[in-house]
């Protein structure tokens, strides 16, 4: 159980960079509101953070 716990936070925290260095400082509040509203089940804060990922992913493509 605690293999899997770190292989996650390790994928966690490298996607994290992924995001930082492709979209900036933006892709981090976005993925930051994005796993706040996953973890506290607000689906407004959660929603804000995907719109906003997806208009980067949207913007760059």
């Amino acid at each position: 159980m605690p293999l899997i716990a770190i292989a996650v936070a390790a994928l966690a925290v490298g996607f994290e960079q992924l995001v930082q260095s492709r979209y900036g400082p933006m892709g981090i509040i976005a993925f930051v509101a994005l796993s706040i509203g996953i973890k506290a089940k607000n689906t407004t804060i959660g929603g804000v953070g995907a719109v906003i990922l997806v208009m980067l992913l949207a913007q760059s493509g």
